[in-house]
């Protein structure tokens, strides 16, 4: 087998669940409707897979719930090979992602985060060549990003953790190997409730009048 730099590549992983009605953003939907929500959750999915995909610098997965789905290419952006996330909580889908991918650092992140972009993944492989561990926290205590150098052992992070509440990256950050090193990028918002998409759309509507007719996503 070839020593080249494919054996090692970096490897992207948007989790992403199937736009369905009634299946995806549940907490937004009590605020602003089932349809609502679940156009919100499908334009963000496109969106960030849109930004994300094309980047020659890693490799781009979509690991998508439910598993059947998967084979339903109507229901998923283009340009991300699509694997199914398996069984298990968050974190024993996540640690599966993390150890069955080829040799490589492996960054995972949400797909309902608008304000994921190219610069945000570029960054966290970034920290990866320093680091074994990178986190992009959320301002609820959770993280919409997760990246592990995977050298020389792959570590056991997601085991424990206290999911959808203020303790989810301390909880991580606390399973890493003793002496390990971790980097965290800026703070993104997710948006899980009315509140929160209220402001997402008119920080929107606030980008879209200071771009003027300049409207290509940026990087």
């Amino acid at each position: 087998m070839s020593g080249g730099p494919a054996r090692f590549a970096k490897h992207l992983v948007i989790f992403a669940r199937a736009p369905r009605l009634g299946l995806v953003k549940r907490r937004l939907a009590r605020d602003i409707g089932a349809v609502a929500a679940t156009a919100f959750y499908r334009r963000t999915l496109w969106g960030v897979a849109r930004r994300l995909a094309g980047d020659g610098r890693w490799r781009c997965w979509l690991a998508v719930t439910p598993d059947g789905d998967a084979e339903v290419p109507a229901l998923w952006p283009a340009g991300c090979a699509r694997v199914a996330q398996g069984p298990g909580d968050l974190g024993a889908r996540m640690a599966r992602s993390m150890g069955d991918l080829p040799p490589g650092p492996v960054v995972i992140v949400g797909s309902d985060i608008p304000g994921i972009r190219r610069r945000h993944i570029a960054d966290a492989f970034g920290a990866l060549g320093r680091h074994d561990a990178v986190f992009g926290p959320a301002a609820d205590g959770g993280y919409w990003l997760v990246g592990l150098r995977r050298r020389p052992r792959l570590p056991d992070i997601f085991q424990g953790v206290r999911w959808s509440g203020p303790d989810a990256l301390a909880d991580t950050v606390a399973n890493l190997d003793r002496g390990a090193s971790a980097a965290l990028l800026e703070v993104l918002a997710d948006v899980d409730d009315g509140a929160a998409y209220r402001r997402w759309r008119a920080s929107a509507a606030g980008a879209t009048v200071r771009t003027g007719s300049r409207r290509r996503p940026a990087a």
